[in-house]
């Protein structure tokens, strides 16, 4: 298992390009994330052939359904063997604690977690949502919400991170994306951090896209990046 912090987001919709990426990239140095586009694209083949080529991965298709539906995809999730699946904690607690179980009765190391609030929203996003409250507020309840049920971590914006991390302890995961280097474009992330800064307010783990997987040298560019942490 890697002691890299750092996961990369191969934003890919083919199998090709997701393992020429792969190709030229190095499991001692990063974990890999699947997401909705390429899993939709390319379906378990992806993660089978990415776990041939000796990376853990996180599969993050951020589940939100029923209690059963959703117990039964983290399931299957973790049937792949990936290291990490998550839900939306919007999903409530007894969805959570249901998922939670259910890869305990199995045992299970597939990691949970729960995804708070996208990097995406603002406070007007909310708000035009019902949720009159700001992002850091609902982040931090649903947070809670998400220790409470037992799952072992959040996906946040590393803004968020010193908030949670100081309230929630040491050992609840802290998972960040909206990483960007200081000359990287925004792109559709609001609420976006560096890497350093990211470890500072206590990330766990940092999802790292564009900034490494647009790199003329995406290995180089993963080591400069792992230098400054």
């Amino acid at each position: 298992m890697t002691a890299s912090p750092i996961i990369v987001a191969i934003d890919k919709h083919d199998l090709g390009s997701a393992l020429a990426l792969a190709d030229k990239l190095d499991p001692k140095l990063c974990r890999l994330k699947v997401g909705k586009e390429l899993f939709t694209a390319c379906g378990t083949e992806v993660v089978k052939s990415l776990h041939a080529r000796g990376f853990e991965l996180f599969l993050d298709l951020k589940f939100h359904d029923i209690p059963n539906t959703t117990a039964q995809a983290v399931l299957s999730s973790a049937d792949l063997g990936v290291w990490m699946v998550n839900v939306h904690a919007m999903s409530g607690s007894q969805t959570m604690k249901l998922c939670k179980t259910r890869l305990r009765e199995g045992g299970y190391a597939t990691l949970l977690i729960g995804v708070t609030v996208l990097t995406s929203m603002t406070d007007e996003a909310l708000i035009e949502l019902g949720i009159n409250d700001k992002v850091s507020n609902q982040v931090l309840r649903l947070a809670k919400l998400t220790q409470a049920s037992g799952l072992d971590g959040v996906v946040c914006s590393a803004q968020e991170a010193k908030l949670l991390k100081s309230t929630l302890g040491a050992d609840f995961k802290l998972i960040t994306p909206g990483i960007r280097l200081p000359d990287d474009s925004r792109d559709d992330q609001q609420r976006i951090c560096t890497p350093k800064d990211a470890v500072a307010n206590g990330s766990d783990f940092l999802v790292i896209g564009r900034s490494i997987t647009t790199a003329k040298d995406p290995v180089a560019k993963l080591q400069q990046i792992l230098s400054t942490l």
